[in-house]
């Protein structure tokens, strides 16, 4: 049977399972009864856990702002980055 491509990666806890995670870190380093090279240790998953929930806020964010984009209102907007520059400028002439 083969192998699913999936089996040798670790997908990510649910966005809810690692935030509730995060904040029971942030609980326990408020208490302050602990150790410091634990409270570090916290620290540092604390930090992991915020920067994969802020990536996938602003992919979440990113989806619903494509979502909510209200059709023909496109030709207003300029592209935030063109792929060949040269192309719309050899339009403009």
């Amino acid at each position: 049977m083969p192998a699913k491509a999936s089996e040798g990666r670790k997908t990510p806890p649910a966005f809810e399972k690692r935030l509730e995670r995060l904040e029971e870190l942030a609980e326990k380093l408020r208490e302050g009864s602990i150790p410091l090279d634990e409270a570090l240790a916290l620290f540092e998953e604390g930090m992991k856990l915020s920067k994969s929930l802020e990536k996938d806020l602003s992919r979440v964010e990113r989806r619903v702002e494509i979502l909510t984009r209200e059709p023909g209102n496109d030709e207003e907007e300029e592209p935030a980055m063109e792929l060949f520059p040269e192309l719309s400028e050899d339009e403009e002439s």
